[in-house]
């Protein structure tokens, strides 16, 4: 679709015929089929559509046209009914679609509105909109609306003024899907940009807010020092980039610009492998054949990162790891950035929702999509509209057998979060409870923002991350006098947490926010598939969970129940050294788990722990349960120490109960 500007599209006429993503599979399949449906028809909407169901994760494969063929594919409707299939969106005409609370949410992946584009898409309305999303959708040019009064004016084949398409939208968004899309955008607006002067601001400003104006740019449509709800750019220290996105990065650089390139202080881009050690035992790509796509795209990162001379680690196989010397250094993107990279007080960006991660540390970590991390590699500009924050204050200390997991599920399950109060907003976490928490335990709480729909997590620096970076990273680093938020410092909200009467919890399957206490779980859950391992829980402090759980049923003579498998995936090759090192192996052999080398594995479908079929019941220490993300079966999200406690008692437990039986 060609550029859209004011002066030669002043309005957009769109096909009358609409996909409604209705709870309703009847209600999708008659809205494909063209027939006129009102809106008070197709109520009640899908809520919380991932973007593991507008494009499952082997449909990442693709970075081209053939994208086009997916969209929704993997959306559920009625009674777990997946209602669209390949190329039905093409054949349907349909140019429309609407939705209902927090769509897109998940994933950075940029293929969910590239592939609703490349099937004919222009327009998706929804009540609300996960904040990677919609900035995908206007880096690409793809409309996104919250007004349902566009619905009937549609249908009554109005044309929609491009004025009302962009209503309510920063104006730097605006600016951006006036001109087609980032890409576009950046050629006439981005020639020269100046990092913003210091200058004196003397009102309580929050840590989050300081370090976005140390990093400001000025261009001549953003403002030098942002406010909340402005558009603005900012200049990152670190920008990283993982397999399923460098392909269509480079394809679409290369496209718009030429080779070769003129990258942006390359230095400071990172190039992972951390998807793909294990897509030869993921059934969603054997299955679909689609094993060579991705070492094509595997191998078209590699190409990319070997013309730009950029910094890479690169999978670690089975093979590899038995004769690794330990100069190998892998591991999951946004794991490894906290180990080896990211600092207090920067900013570190990244193609995937978890880049929070790093926030632990006291720096600004946020994903982004495909569009803006290419233009980043180009410019040195991040996007972002600047969020309000939100202060989680968590009060009392956390009890024995209670882990991070345990309370960012139980902060999943409060109504504000469930209603879409933390949607596109940092999180803050302070108080008592956070002074008392490791920086691994810290880091699941930054990085499952993302499941609490929000911009960012992050920790003010104190002693606890001076020793981390000096026992972890061999840094003697020394924190600055403006690292904290401010006494009075603007707030959408303080939240507190109780630490002292959060349980061990878990999340029934389907959404990270279907939390209660695992106590208050009725019936006896047995459970086929125990997981442990990806970023969130894949860390050196998880794993030492792990081994009290498992070196405890070791030294009983307990094994895993026989009809349990149970998967530990090392998040980093750090974590797995330290595991050897602390002779956690023996436990971890004796009592029959399966040890994977690091990568996200069965956390995206892609490798070892995900169920096979619907039948199956997972209880898995990942970030995210939505539907079809670890397989077609139902994955229950719980700590570490229950994960391992559950592989061995053979349905879902807590450590503390598993105890309580042996007794």
């Amino acid at each position: 679709m060609p550029a859209i500007s004011p002066t030669r599209f002043p309005a957009i006429q769109f096909a009358p015929a609409i996909l409604f993503l209705s709870q309703s599979a009847d209600v999708v399949t008659r809205s494909l089929q063209g027939e006129s449906i009102s809106l008070d028809e197709a109520r009640p909407l899908r809520d919380d559509v991932s973007t593991d169901e507008i494009t499952p994760l082997p449909i990442l494969t693709h970075y081209d046209d053939k994208l086009g063929r997916y969209p929704y594919i993997g959306f559920r409707a009625g009674d777990d009914a997946t209602p669209i299939g390949t190329d039905a969106i093409r054949t349907s005409g349909v140019e429309v679609v609407v939705s209902g609370k927090r769509y897109g949410k998940g994933s950075s992946r940029e293929h969910s509105p590239a592939a609703e584009k490349l099937a004919g898409v222009r327009l998706v309305i929804a009540e609300s909109f996960e904040r990677i999303y919609r900035q995908n959708a206007d880096n690409i040019g793809l409309f996104t609306s919250t007004d349902f009064s566009l619905v009937e004016r549609i249908q009554a084949g109005e044309a929609i003024p491009l004025a009302d398409l962009v209503a309510g939208r920063d104006a730097l968004a605006a600016a951006i899907l006036r001109n087609g899309g980032l890409l576009r955008f950046g050629q006439q607006h981005m020639r020269d940009i100046t990092v913003a002067p210091e200058v004196a601001d003397t009102r309580p400003r929050t840590l989050f807010e300081k370090i976005v104006a140390r990093h400001a740019l000025a261009t001549d449509l953003t403002e030098a020092h942002p406010a909340p709800g402005d558009g603005a750019f900012v200049r990152a220290d670190w920008r990283f980039i993982h397999e399923y996105y460098t392909g269509m990065a480079a394809h679409m650089l290369h496209t718009t610009f030429g080779r070769p390139l003129v990258l942006y202080e390359p230095g400071s881009i990172i190039v992972f492998e951390d998807h793909t050690s294990y897509v030869e035992e993921s059934p969603a790509h054997v299955r679909g054949g689609l094993v060579p796509n991705v070492h094509r795209m595997v191998e078209a990162q590699r190409e990319f990162a070997a013309a730009y001379a950029l910094r890479s680690h690169r999978t670690l196989s089975e093979a590899e790891a038995a004769s690794d010397d330990g100069s190998n250094v892998a591991g999951i993107s946004h794991a490894m950035v906290a180990e080896h990279y990211a600092l207090p007080g920067q900013v570190v960006v990244g193609t995937d929702s978890h880049t929070p991660h790093s926030g632990a540390l006291g720096c600004v970590a946020f994903g982004v999509g495909t569009t803006d991390m290419a233009n980043a590699f180009v410019t040195g500009a991040v996007r972002l509209t600047v969020p309000q924050s939100l202060r989680i204050v968590l009060e009392g200390r956390v009890p024995a057998g209670v882990t991070a997991k345990d309370i960012v599920l139980h902060l999943l399950s409060q109504p504000i979060i469930r209603s879409g109060g933390g949607v596109g907003k940092v999180f803050e976490f302070c108080g008592e409870g956070i002074a008392a928490l490791s920086t691994d335990e810290r880091a699941t709480l930054t990085n499952m923002t993302a499941e609490l729909g929000g911009f960012t997590g992050i920790v003010a620096p104190d002693a606890e991350t001076v020793r981390f970076l000096r026992e972890r990273r061999g840094i003697d680093f020394a924190l600055e006098p403006w690292m904290h938020s401010d006494e009075g410092a603007e707030y959408a909200e303080i939240l507190r947490i109780d630490c002292a009467g959060v349980p061990p919890m878990v999340a029934r399957p389907g959404d990270p926010g279907n939390g209660l206490p695992l106590a208050e779980v009725q019936a006896p859950v047995r459970i086929d598939i125990a997981y442990g391992g990806s970023c969130t829980a894949g860390k050196r402090e998880d794993f030492d969970h792990y081994h009290a759980v498992l070196r405890w049923a070791a030294d009983r003579g307990l094994r895993v129940a026989p009809h349990v498998e149970l998967f530990l995936q090392f998040g980093t090759t750090a974590v797995r050294d330290h595991c050897i090192s602390q002779g956690y192996m023996d436990a971890f052999d004796k009592v029959g788990a399966r040890m994977l080398q690091p990568s996200c594995g069965a956390c995206g479908n892609c490798g070892p722990g995900g169920s096979t079929n619907g039948d199956q019941v997972t209880v898995s220490a990942i970030n995210r349960n939505f539907p079809g993300r670890g397989g077609p079966g139902q994955v229950w999200l719980a700590s570490p120490p229950t994960v391992a406690a559950s592989a061995i008692a053979g349905e879902l437990v807590s450590f503390e109960t598993l105890q309580q039986r042996q007794a």
